[in-house]
């Protein structure tokens, strides 16, 4: 019987997440080995819409040993060159990594470190890093299953672009960053789209000479940790606000959108013969989303203030449409109806890892991704440190991080040098 391999770290998940864990490891030199189910950062390329971008600019992309290469920093990389990107990096990182292997469990051994169960068989390591992040599960909702069987139904992961969807009209549920850029690329290609808005923030593109997120670069927000931010540990819940970087980024304004014919609706709540019914929150949505889009402007309006920039004047922004009333049904027949966007997110699933990690939501406890079981991190996941922690902004630093705490322990773990020889 041959012996189990066995490895100072074992790295779930092969994304920009894991990637960086096995440099710093490599930097490190610590013995190490990444699982990934599918190909290394494959979600770029199978999991997003065909004129997908970036929502930050490209300056912004920072994975350790590979800041952005290209052009145009100010711009915002499009699907190819985002996949581009990443793939330089995965040849720059050259892990060893086991691709197309999935990880089925992992837990603690009774002699210390962990078994590792995984499609491919079984290995041990001393330290687990979870890089798989924490959109696992796509949310559907159990009401989806009345809607008729002519209403083709896909999810956010799922949407390439308008040709694949049936003739007629379209509903779009969610307006969150998807949900509000996926409404958006059915609109500009000319398909009628009616919009379940839910209450997420937006913010503009550009203010007072920059992009926004310069501006709040400036400020210090991107080093914001969870501990300093007002809402805590609820940061982590939050929607993000919605804008876009196409055709060079602009603000997304829905009102704008429903003078030009999208219909708007307010929170989906069911269906029941023929009839989808909605909440009637539009407006409140609407002015959520304006106040917090006026909010961020006015505290950029505060630091131009404060240290004297010289920028062009300021401006509040006024809706250009309001809500005649609210809409509180949808009759799908009537309106044409042939296809459902679902964008509402995903649900982690953590179900593999056999370790007491988790809080009573299901959620991983941990400090800057290090959590109390010794001997697993977490990576990747929105807000584990900063808000940039599950993107190409911060995931390096955060990655440098995990894997100083793991050589640490691994330094403690090995039998002292004997010197008397």
């Amino acid at each position: 019987m041959s012996a189990i391999p066995h490895h100072s770290v074992v790295v779930v998940g092969g994304g920009q997440a894991g990637l960086s864990v096995s440099y710093w490891l490599k930097q490190r030199k610590i013995d190490h080995l990444v699982f990934e189910a599918k190909t290394a950062a494959h979600v770029w390329e199978t999991r997003r819409w065909d004129n997908f971008c970036l929502v930050t600019p490209n300056w912004q992309c920072d994975l350790p040993g590979h800041p952005y290469d290209g052009p145009d920093p100010d711009g915002f990389m499009v699907k190819d060159e985002i996949v581009a990107y990443v793939r330089r990096f995965v040849e720059k990182v050259d892990p060893p990594i086991r691709e197309g292997v999935s990880v089925t469990r992992v837990a603690r051994r009774p002699e210390g470190g962990f078994s590792v169960a995984t499609s491919a068989g079984d290995f041990t390591a001393d330290e687990v890093v979870v890089a798989s992040g924490g959109y696992h599960t796509p949310i559907i909702p159990r009401m989806a299953e009345k809607l008729p069987k002519s209403i083709a139904q896909i999810h956010s992961e799922q949407y390439r672009n308008a040709g694949q969807l049936p003739e007629g009209a379209v509903l779009v549920v969610g307006s969150g960053q998807s949900g509000a850029q996926i409404a958006e690329d059915l609109h500009l290609a000319g398909r009628k789209v009616h919009l379940a808005v839910g209450p997420a923030p937006r913010c503009a593109r550009f203010y007072r000479g920059r992009d926004v997120v310069t501006w709040l670069a400036d400020m210090g927000y991107y080093e914001m940790t969870v501990e300093k931010h007002p809402l805590r540990e609820g940061v982590r819940d939050n929607t993000n606000h919605y804008v876009t970087g196409r055709d060079g980024g602009r603000d997304i304004d829905l009102r704008r959108f429903a003078n030009e014919g999208m219909e708007l609706y307010g929170v989906l709540e069911d269906y029941d013969d023929g009839v989808l019914r909605f909440r009637e929150n539009l407006a409140e949505s609407l002015d959520f989303a304006d106040r917090t889009y006026n909010g961020i402007n006015a505290a950029i309006d505060r630091h131009i203030a404060e240290t004297g920039v010289e920028a062009p004047p300021p401006s509040v922004y006024e809706p250009v449409w309001t809500p005649p009333a609210e809409r509180g049904t949808l009759d799908l027949a009537a309106s044409g109806v042939a296809s459902v966007v679902w964008c509402i997110g995903f649900t982690p699933d953590f179900r593999w890892l056999d370790v007491p990690v988790f809080n009573g939501a299901g959620r991983p406890v941990h400090k800057r991704g290090v959590t109390g079981a010794e001997g697993v991190s977490f990576i990747g996941l929105p807000w584990l440190n900063t808000w940039g922690s599950g993107r190409f902004g911060a995931v390096g630093r955060d990655a440098e991080h995990v894997v100083s705490v793991i050589a640490d322990r691994l330094s403690r773990r090995l039998p002292p040098l004997d010197l008397a020889g």
